[in-house]
C-alpha cells in the first residue's frame, strides 16, 4: 500500500477522469487482468464522488472498483507502483509480501472442528480483524479482510447421503444465501406507473388540478405484481431419509422468503409451515420431527395428494409453483397417482418435481408411478446435493418464463 500521507503527485491534478479510468484499464488488460465496462464506469463515478486527495485514497479506490480477483492483486500493486510513485507501492497486506518461513520451521496443526463463527453460511468466511503476532510494524493506510472458502463451499457436489447432521446443517444459512428473485403473478389490481401502457383518467384529472385543470402530466397505470405462491411437498418416507431433511431445509427457507407452504408426506399428510417459520433452523427442525408421526414409514403420493385437494388447503395450490419432492415410489396404483397430479395441473401454474434419483447418469422415470406423473410435471430435477438445489432455485425463478415444449429433465 502507499504512504496515507503522501499528497496526490502532481501530475494526477487535471487530469480528466475519463481518460485516466481509460488508461489504467488498458494498461490492466495488458498485464493479464480482466476489467469490464461496468468497472471502469465505476472507477469514474468513484473518483467524480469522492476525488482522493492521497495515494493511498486512490489506490483504494482503483483497486475496490477495478480488480475483481485475488490472483490479480499482484499485477495491480506492480502496475500502480510503476505508475503513481517512484519507490513502489507495496502490497497488501504485510502478511502478503513477508516471505514464507524455512520448511523446518513449521509446525503441524490439527484442524480445528468447531465451525466457523464468521460467514458460516456464505460461500466464503471472513479473517478476524485482529490477527496478533506479527513481527512487521502496522500498516499506515487501511486493510481488508481476506475471503477464505467455508466448508459449504466444499461441499456443493457431495450427495446428501454421505453428510452427517453437522454438514446438514450448514444448508440452512446457504440456501437462505441463495434465494435470489422470486416468480411474481400478476393481479387485477392497477396502479400508477411511469411505464404503465394505458392512461388512467381520473388520476390525470386529479392531477390537472395544479395546472389550471389543464392535463399536462399524463398518469398512466400497469397491473401490480404480487409474489407467487410456492408450495412444497416433501416425502419423507425411509427411501427419503437421507434427502428429506434437505429438502425441509429447502421449504424452510422458502416459508422464510417467500410465505410458501410446506406438507411433509408418507402415509399421511402434515402441514409444517407454522413450525418452519421459527427463527432458529434447529428448534424448527426438531419440531417438524415431532410432527410427523409417519416418518420413515412408507410412501402413500396419491392419497396425500387427494388429501390435499381434499382439504381446506386445496386453495393454495390455485396459481401456485408445486414443488414435489420425492423419488417417485409410491405404494398407490400408478393410475390414482395420475388422476391426482391432473388435478394439480389444472390449479397449478407449474408443477416441478425434484427427484434425487434424476441425477444419476442415464436416469430415466422407468419407476410406474414416476412415469406416470412425468406428463403433469413441467420440470424434473434433480435433488441430491448442494448444487442441485441451487439449479432448483433457479429453475423456481424461470416459472416466469413461458413454458415451450415437452417436460424437461435435467440432470
Amino acid at each position: 500500500m502507499t504512504n496515507g500521507s503522501g499528497p496526490v503527485p502532481p501530475p494526477l491534478r487535471g487530469v480528466d477522469r475519463a481518460a485516466l479510468a481509460a488508461g489504467l484499464t488498458r494498461r490492466l488488460r495488458d498485464r493479464g487482468v480482466s476489467v469490464d465496462l461496468s468497472a471502469a464506469e465505476g472507477f469514474v463515478r468513484a473518483l467524480a464522488a469522492q476525488p482522493p486527495s492521497t495515494r493511498t485514497e486512490l489506490y483504494w479506490t482503483a483497486r475496490i472498483s477495478l480488480v475483481r480477483r485475488q490472483s490479480d492483486l499482484a499485477a495491480f500493486d506492480a502496475l500502480f507502483a510503476a505508475l503513481f510513485t517512484e519507490a513502489g507501492l507495496g502490497a497488501d497486506p504485510h502478511a502478503r509480501r513477508r516471505p514464507l518461513p524455512p520448511t523446518g520451521t513449521l509446525t503441524a496443526v490439527p484442524a480445528p472442528t468447531a465451525p466457523a463463527q464468521h460467514g458460516s453460511g456464505l460461500p466464503w468466511a471472513t479473517l478476524p480483524a485482529v490477527v496478533g503476532g506479527s513481527d512487521h510494524a502496522a500498516d499506515a493506510g487501511p486493510a481488508v479482510p481476506q475471503r477464505m472458502p467455508t466448508a459449504a463451499a466444499g461441499l456443493t457436489d457431495v450427495p446428501f447421503e454421505a453428510l452427517d447432521d453437522e454438514q446438514l446443517a450448514l444448508l440452512d444459512a446457504w440456501l437462505g444465501a441463495q434465494l435470489p428473485r422470486l416468480p411474481t403473478r400478476r393481479t387485477r389490481r392497477l396502479a400508477a406507473r411511469r411505464s404503465g401502457s394505458r392512461a388512467a383518467l381520473r388520476e390525470t384529472m386529479a392531477r390537472s388540478r395544479r395546472t389550471s385543470w389543464e392535463p399536462i402530466e399524463l398518469v398512466r397505470i400497469r397491473p401490480v405484481r404480487r409474489p407467487r405462491r410456492l408450495v412444497l411437498l416433501c416425502d419423507v418416507s425411509r427411501s427419503m431419509q437421507a434427502e428429506a431433511t434437505a429438502y425441509l431445509q429447502l421449504g424452510r427457507a422458502l416459508v422464510r422468503a417467500a410465505d410458501a407452504e410446506v406438507f411433509a408426506f408418507a402415509t399421511g399428510l402434515t402441514r409444517l409451515t407454522p413450525v418452519l417459520r421459527r427463527r432458529s433452523a434447529a428448534a424448527a427442525m426438531a419440531q417438524a420431527t415431532e410432527a410427523v408421526g409417519d416418518r420413515f414409514g412408507g410412501t402413500r403420493i396419491a392419497a396425500n395428494l387427494h388429501a390435499l385437494l381434499a382439504s381446506r388447503h386445496a386453495n393454495l395450490l390455485r396459481g401456485a409453483i408445486v414443488l414435489i419432492g420425492s423419488d417417485g415410489w409410491d405404494s398407490c396404483p400408478a393410475a390414482e397417482l395420475a388422476t391426482e397430479l391432473a388435478r394439480v395441473r389444472r390449479r397449478a401454474h407449474r408443477i416441478l418435481w425434484i427427484n434425487p434419483r434424476a441425477g444419476a447418469p442415464g436416469f430415466r422415470p422407468r419407476v410406474a408411478s414416476m412415469a406416470a406423473a412425468l406428463p403433469y410435471c413441467d420440470r424434473v430435477l434433480p435433488g441430491d446435493t448442494f448444487a442441485a438445489l441451487r439449479r432448483v432455485i433457479d429453475a423456481i425463478a424461470d416459472c416466469d418464463l413461458p413454458v415451450r415444449g415437452p417436460v424437461r429433465t435435467t440432470a
